[in-house]
């Protein structure tokens, strides 16, 4: 078995969740007390949200870089950054290591076209939404066109992720807000929606909707179980 680094606490919330998934996977594969190995680097997310916000990426990639060096450094064998966001800085990062950085948007590709998915929509922080590192992959890579919500509704979607999602807390009403949205996605031809920030699924289940969802989370930690038990 390899070892998958993890580079995390981009919240912390939702990279417990990448930690169990990716056990979750390693015990239904091998069965008994099978259990991943895992190096992780979880970074302090107020240091990284403060320079987001500031628009200060070269800063980011500097910290996520030499975070990586460190995973690579303690045995891993591969590289997830958990987080859709901050995959704006993936080559930078990828660049800074020897070992392959697993990219969220490409194992999320890999799934939609196995199921047919042409045409997706994808919910995010304002950062993945309105720029191109990460649709344009979508597109350009992958051949699969995208459908973002409204600037109103994105800005709506930010702010519910970094001042509630993020820090834990889960609100019906946002739910319900998220769900007009993901509607109106499927109303515009979307046949799918990409949960394309790893704190969407601590608020959404596929049960709350009959438009297909995506969990980035899951797919991507699929990938690294993947990659892990792969001779």
């Amino acid at each position: 078995m390899k070892t998958i680094g993890l580079l995390g606490g981009m919240s912390w919330e939702s990279t417990s969740n990448y930690y169990k998934a990716i056990n979750q996977g390693i015990k239904a594969s091998l069965g008994g007390f099978h259990s991943a190995k895992i190096c992780l680097f979880s970074v302090n997310f107020a240091e990284i949200e403060s320079l987001q916000h500031q628009g200060n990426w070269q800063q980011t990639a500097e910290i996520l870089s030499n975070a990586a060096k460190s995973v690579e450094a303690g045995g891993a064998d591969c590289l997830l950054i958990c987080t859709n966001t901050m995959h704006k800085v993936a080559e930078e990062v990828q660049r800074a290591i020897s070992i392959p950085l697993l990219h969220i948007a490409d194992a999320t590709a890999s799934t939609l076209l196995l199921d047919g998915v042409r045409t997706v929509g994808l919910l995010g922080t304002q950062f993945t939404m309105s720029q191109d590192f990460y649709k344009g992959r979508l597109a350009e890579h992958h051949g699969i066109d995208v459908i973002v919500p409204n600037e109103t509704q994105q800005k709506m979607i930010h702010h519910i992720i970094y001042s509630e999602l993020c820090l834990g807390e889960i609100k019906e009403s946002s739910r319900n807000q998220y769900l007009e949205i993901i509607d109106d996605l499927y109303q515009q031809g979307a046949q799918a929606v990409i949960l394309g920030c790893t704190e969407i699924a601590l608020l959404l289940q596929q049960q709350d909707t009959q438009v297909p969802l995506y969990d980035t989370t899951q797919i991507h930690a699929a990938s690294a179980v993947k990659f892990a038990l792969h001779k």
